[in-house]
């Protein structure tokens, strides 16, 4: 058997494996066991009660952090005429219409968000082979594809994180740093969790909420107990 790492092995004698933890008890623990000399990112995983091989058990969504994640987003805008000059006061990175639909598709990629009016679709639709594999295609029912430009540009640089269940039922979304206070961590997890409980799908049937994690980019994952969610979901 491979020796764990000193470092590593004090990080999981401070977490009970066999214990499902509060939600700031966790957050707390994730904190203690830091040991790496950079800015943890923190991710928090569910896994739920859905199939996502079908249709109505899909779900997807996004939702502005309370605390935002910590990460400085490049944001990237489709627009043209007044929506492109909105866009720009908003903060966005970059803008464009044809120009720059030409410019990702001869490999420009340095943009974590994408936003685009609905008129440009036509045209961003060109990119799917290009940004949909990277989870990048702009989605209505996200809001990356809206007239709104200059708020969902806000959205995105204040914090704003898109989620979609995986083929096996988990969700995985960044909730913040290492470096945030545990609180803050808390209420960004709970966000999510709650986001997720009340997009619970009519035809899921079952326990929906089967599993929760939080843990760092370096640190072991902390189970999360789901009981404190249970009074919103319907064991149907």
């Amino acid at each position: 058997m491979p020796k764990v790492p000193k470092n590593r092995a004090k990080a999981e004698s401070v977490v009970d494996r066999s214990r499902k933890y509060t939600t700031n008890e966790a957050c707390a623990l994730v904190k203690q066991a830091k040991y790496a000399k950079f800015d943890e990112t923190v991710d928090l995983a569910v896994r739920l009660g859905v199939n996502p091989k079908h249709a109505d058990q899909m779900v997807r969504g996004a939702i502005v952090l309370p605390h935002g994640t910590g990460q400085a987003v490049r944001v990237l805008v489709f627009a043209k005429g007044e929506k492109e000059r909105e866009a720009k006061e908003a903060g966005a990175d970059f803008v464009g219409s044809d120009d720059m639909v030409a410019k990702v598709s001869e490999g420009f990629m340095d943009f974590d968000r994408v936003i685009a009016t609905p008129d440009m679709m036509g045209a961003v639709g060109k990119l799917g082979r290009i940004l949909g594999p990277r989870g990048l295609m702009p989605n209505p029912k996200v809001g990356t594809v809206t007239f709104d430009v200059g708020n969902a540009v806000r959205e995105a640089k204040g914090g704003k994180i898109e989620y979609r269940v995986e083929k096996a039922g988990i969700v995985h979304a960044r909730i913040g740093k290492v470096s945030f206070e545990e609180g803050a961590l808390a209420e960004n997890a709970a966000a999510l969790i709650n986001a997720l409980v009340r997009q619970k799908p009519s035809t899921a049937k079952g326990t929906y909420l089967r599993s929760i994690s939080v843990s760092s980019t370096m640190g072991p994952g902390i189970k999360i107990d789901p009981a404190q969610y249970i009074g919103r979901t319907e064991e149907a």
